[in-house]
């Protein structure tokens, strides 16, 4: 199972296991999901990390 790097709105840095709706694509519903963040418990808005190349 692939799992996505994510952010939440409050800055927390984790991995979820699924991205809802990724598929869909950023052109249709932005890149933006509201998921559950383990460090603040809370539904977060929550953006895939972009991991730069060095």
């Amino acid at each position: 199972m692939e799992r996505t790097v994510v952010r939440c709105a409050e800055g927390h840095v984790f991995s979820t296991a699924s991205f809802p709706m990724q598929n869909l694509g950023p052109d249709r519903l932005g890149p933006g999901r509201l998921l559950r963040c383990p460090r603040c418990a809370r539904l977060r808005h929550s953006v895939p990390v972009v991991l730069e190349k060095r």
